[in-house]
């Protein structure tokens, strides 16, 4: 039975690439840069930002960048153009908590990069157990050790465990941990091809993030 719900956060729980996409050009452009293209941002997307940015805006100054990407994000967040988790999003998790589950988000985004979704003004207040990002684990995906902090501390078994993700990495980490594996495809960055080309196992392919619910609650 699952005991626990992993959810990767970027393009999972939240479509994160295409407002990412739409966010970063607006502070490019305040910056007196030409927008980038949606192809540079779904090339680099999964990179670090300060990392990525300087390859999807030639000659930015990175700690600038950043600096505004802070100041910026709390508004944005507000006005629903960042990290927005849809309300139909949120009552899958409030279902999946009141079938007595536990829900945690393993995410490789840095602690600046999530402290606003752990702010007790965020929606996901109230519905998620357990954030584990960069700094508070040893490993990154793809290494299956990424989970071990989660399973010590919800002290769960990997059979009693779903992780909820939408890569190759997501996929490669839970197939070797020995938990089961959802891979929601609604981002379109992926596709069941995706998967089935480098073998790794999906229990349930979910086209939206609401699919998962029937699984989660009957396994």
């Amino acid at each position: 039975m699952i005991k626990l719900v992993l959810l990767d956060f970027d393009d999972t729980l939240c479509l994160s690439e295409e407002s990412c996409f739409h966010f970063e050009n607006e502070i490019a452009q305040s910056m007196g840069f030409k927008p980038m293209t949606r192809e540079i941002h779904k090339a680099t997307w999964g990179q670090h930002l300060n990392e990525a940015i300087l390859s999807r805006i030639p000659g930015v100054d990175s700690k600038e960048f950043m600096k505004r990407f802070d100041e910026m994000v709390p508004e944005a967040i507000t006005k629903g153009k960042f990290d927005y988790v849809p309300k139909e999003n949120l009552k899958v998790l409030e279902q999946i908590k009141d079938d007595g589950k536990k829900i945690a988000i393993i995410t490789s985004r840095t602690f600046v990069e999530v402290r606003l979704l752990m702010d007790s003004t965020h929606p996901l207040s109230g519905k998620i157990d357990k954030f584990y990002y960069k700094e508070s684990v040893e490993h990154m995906k793809p290494d299956p050790r990424v989970f071990n902090k989660a399973l010590y501390e919800f002290d769960v078994m990997p059979i009693e465990c779903v992780y909820v993700g939408d890569t190759l990495k997501d996929g490669f980490a839970a197939n070797n941990s020995g938990m089961d594996f959802i891979a929601v495809l609604e981002s379109g960055l992926v596709s069941k091809e995706t998967f089935k080309n480098v073998n790794i196992h999906v229990d349930f392919f979910a086209k939206k993030f609401t699919d998962i619910l029937p699984y989660v609650l009957q396994n």
